[in-house]
């Protein structure tokens, strides 16, 4: 079978721009909805993340193809987009893009908040400060989700995070963490905080959070937002140039990026998975990870034995 490669995306490329420059509804795909388990709202399962290229990107002086791959986003029925302070440039510069382009209210936002830790007055003050930043650059009355960054300091942040929720300021509140040191915190937060999203990394090679992050946050209803579903371009390096097997066939992928991005969605926990890109064209191939057939758990599995079989990046 064909595949398409992050290298050989010409096509998709020229259909991101026509759309992008369209952008009607009747453009749109038709993308998987999965409900946030606190309130039922439906949100895409393909959203945009602005760590990594985009972040880096977002520091030049030139920003067109973040714009190009934020409308693309919406153009295609996308609204997730995740964020942080601590991503460089990339939250005021997706802030000001949005506001330029229109686009803030038909954006779910989601960032984050990470100050230095301890309870005292100054570090209760450091988080409001920051999280009023996130505000003005986003532009939205209401925030949609901010989470405690990399577990950060959950008494402080989430003391400021939960009175925000409580005054209609922010919609939703979670907790985040991508290092395996920090799950055992990341777990007691959510036993025993009324939390309503985590975001963690997983992805086909990376599966820790399977064993007790996972099924807890469909215990305790839990939405969980996905980060680094590519291994941060890991398992691209590990497929290299190999054309896809025919099972792909069975959860329309045409592209090993949407082959890793419905096997992440392929778990029942996941929500949303939000990797991260600065090409229009490679907006396009994810978005393309969240509409048709998902693997079912016997095909996850096979895929995870193919992945493994493979020689490691």
């Amino acid at each position: 079978m064909a595949s398409i490669t992050r290298r050989d995306g010409m096509a998709l490329g020229l259909g991101a721009a026509a759309l992008a420059a369209g952008g009607g509804a009747g453009a749109q795909m038709r993308l998987i909805r999965r409900a946030i388990p606190k309130g039922g709202e439906q949100l895409p399962v393909i959203g945009l993340g602005s760590s990594a290229t985009f972040s880096t990107t977002a520091r030049a002086e030139d920003t067109a193809a973040l714009r190009e791959v934020l409308t693309t986003l919406v153009a295609n029925g996308g609204t997730v987009f995740d964020t942080a302070p601590s991503y460089g440039a990339s939250e005021e510069v997706a802030g000001r893009i949005a506001k330029e382009a229109r686009l803030a209210e038909r954006l779910f936002w989601a960032t984050k908040v990470n100050v230095a830790r301890g309870n005292g007055p100054a570090n209760v003050a450091e988080a409001r400060a920051q999280i009023e930043q996130s505000f003005a650059r986003i532009g939205k009355a209401k925030v949609d989700l901010i989470q405690v960054h990399n577990v950060g300091d959950p008494p402080t942040q989430l003391g400021v995070l939960k009175p925000l929720k409580a005054a209609g300021r922010v919609r939703y509140i979670g907790i985040t963490s991508t290092f395996e040191g920090q799950y055992p915190t990341l777990i007691s937060v959510m036993r025993n905080e009324p939390i309503d999203f985590i975001g963690v990394d997983y992805a086909v090679d990376n599966r820790e959070v399977e064993t007790t992050i996972l099924p807890l946050a469909q215990e305790r209803n839990i939405g969980v937002f996905v980060y680094a579903p590519f291994g941060r371009t890991r398992l691209f390096r590990r497929v290299g140039d190999q054309p896809l097997p025919d099972w792909a066939a069975e959860i329309d992928a045409k592209s090993w990026a949407q082959v890793f991005l419905k096997w992440v969605i392929g778990h029942p926990a996941t929500t949303v998975v939000t990797p991260a890109t600065s090409q229009a064209r490679n907006m396009l191939d994810n978005l393309g990870g969240g509409v048709g057939r998902v693997p079912n758990a016997a095909l996850r599995q096979r895929i995870a034995e193919y992945v493994a079989a493979l020689p490691e990046a």
